[in-house]
């Protein structure tokens, strides 16, 4: 398929279907951080199976979408995205329909892996059919139209969960997603490279990659209850480790692997994708603890919840097309240094607030952060995702959205388990030092602290004297908490900008081909 004008009819008709499949993923991640709160009250969820609801999506879209975009690449970018929209929507169906924690995981696993195969199709067919001058600003335009459309999400999450229908975040899915197939089956050409892409699929290498990242991811979580020494924790880590090296081992022996690691020669894909892990591990972090933080500790209502995010959503509308022409004009350094940077500043603003009065305080105290944090990554996430499909030829199109949405994926796979795991840990020590000289015995002591699993919805356990300062305590200990995770995915967020700073350069005019 040759290249096509983004004004097009054939334009057109690309970029609306891949915004409607683009909005099914969109949605279901933003509404589901906020009606975290109510599904694991609902389903009687532990702290670590809550990290388990996001981390079984993560992993399978992690493991698989290399294989979906190099899929794409060899069979049809169209009819593998379509196959991956169908699978989406059947996982997502399911979802609605669970009745405990295990299901859910289960169920959230199957849309993993219909999204691996899913979203690559959405970029690597703009990238791979839109003129390359209009590139920048075609995922301009994909970036805003998602982000205006998918910005309902914590709006529809917050005031689903508050009315107790809170499954209804998987069911909206079902007719986003047949109206994305009907449109890709009327309206859009197949594309494929046939000629220019070869070699069988490593399935090897996706195994590889899944159990290991599996491994640590349970090794992490397992670990603030079971600590290091314990067995299951240990050679679990263990075993992560040895498979993920043996993937990169693997990757750099084969002649056609999942993940091209000469790709990583390129100087501006390096950078790009280091950029990304650090950023979007810093912005999960971020958003999925303040999200507890306001519902479980702040009283906010998930209505409420919602609402907060409003200005980060408007100030990706507003800017992300705008960023994206001008990154087009004046090459990405310096957007991508500046963006995560004002990100970073942003969340290291927002985890200085204490205990607020709840909603009636937001804009003396979450508002300046948000809108800081909204304006970084409205600066970064255009110019950052031209960068990345602009630093490759349009044959590997599918491969480097993989590759891309890989290293986006396996970040927030990490920071989920890590900061999940650093959450209990510190959750803990703040409680066992709090109830130190509150005269409990150490039988109550210890059934105290077994609470710190649940992290925001630590309940005090019965018979035990002094109810309310232990839950004062609990409320305490998780706002220090959010207050230690939220510094840390600053300063992510600041060491991605000097990334962008040291791999990038600030290419300019017609220069649009990036050193390799």
């Amino acid at each position: 398929m040759e290249s096509v004008a983004l004004n097009s009819a054939a334009g057109r008709w690309i970029m609306i279907s891949a915004i409607m499949a683009s909005t099914m993923a969109f949605i279901d991640g933003t509404a589901l951080n906020v009606v975290l709160p109510s599904l694991q009250h609902a389903l009687d969820a532990s702290a670590a199976e809550l990290f388990w609801v996001l981390n079984a999506y993560m992993l399978m879209l992690a493991s698989l979408i290399l294989i979906g975009g190099a899929l794409g690449d060899r069979l049809g970018r169209k009819r593998v995205f379509m196959a991956g929209i169908m699978v989406f929507i059947i996982g997502s169906a399911c979802c609605g329909f669970s009745a405990t924690a295990a299901q859910l995981i289960a169920f959230r696993a199957l849309q993993g892996i219909g999204g691996a195969f899913m979203i690559p199709g959405s970029l690597s067919l703009i990238s791979a059919t839109i003129n390359e001058n209009e590139r920048g600003k075609a995922v301009g335009t994909w970036s805003a139209a998602t982000t205006f459309v998918t910005m309902a999400g914590p709006l529809l999450g917050g005031w689903l969960a508050d009315a107790g229908w809170w499954r209804y975040i998987f069911f909206i899915n079902v007719p986003l997603g047949l109206a994305a197939l009907f449109i890709l089956w009327r309206h859009v050409a197949e594309n494929r490279d046939e000629e220019e892409v070869e070699g069988p699929i490593d399935y090897p290498g996706a195994v590889y990659i899944a159990v290991g990242l599996a491994s640590l991811t349970y090794g992490f979580l397992t670990m603030p209850t079971a600590g290091w020494q314990h067995p299951k924790v240990f050679i679990t880590v263990l075993v992560g480790v040895v498979l993920l090296i043996a993937f990169i081992g693997r990757e750099s022996r084969i002649p056609y692997p999942m993940m091209s690691l000469h790709l990583f020669k390129n100087r501006v894909f390096l950078g790009a994708n280091l950029l990304c892990f650090f950023l979007y591990a810093g912005l999960n972090g971020a958003m999925l603890f303040l999200s507890l933080n306001l519902v479980q500790v702040q009283g906010y209502s998930q209505l409420q919840s919602g609402l907060t995010f409003l200005p980060f959503s408007l100030m990706m509308i507003l800017f992300s097309r705008t960023m994206g022409a001008l990154a087009d004009k004046y090459g990405p350094r310096l957007f991508l240094t500046m963006g995560p940077v004002i990100a970073g500043v942003g969340m290291l603003l927002m985890s200085t607030i204490k205990e607020t009065r709840g909603f009636a305080d937001y804009f003396t105290t979450y508002f300046p952060g948000i809108m800081i944090f909204g304006a970084g990554m409205a600066i970064t996430v255009s110019p950052l995702t031209a960068a990345v499909m602009g630093a490759v030829g349009k044959q590997l199109a599918g491969t480097a959205s993989g590759v891309n949405n890989a290293v986006t994926r396996i970040a927030t796979v990490f920071s989920t388990a890590v900061f999940g795991g650093l959450a209990v840990v510190f959750f803990s020590a703040y409680t066992q030092h709090a109830i130190s000289d509150m005269g409990l015995s150490a039988a109550e002591q210890q059934q105290v602290l077994q609470q710190a699993t649940a992290l925001g919805d630590a309940r005090v356990p019965t018979g035990i004297a002094l109810q309310d300062q232990i839950a004062g305590i609990y409320k305490a200990a998780f706002i220090s908490t959010y207050g230690h995770v939220l510094k840390i995915c600053g300063v992510l967020g600041i060491i991605a900008g000097v990334l962008a700073f040291i791999y990038l350069k600030n290419n300019t005019g017609s220069d649009k081909k990036y050193s390799q």
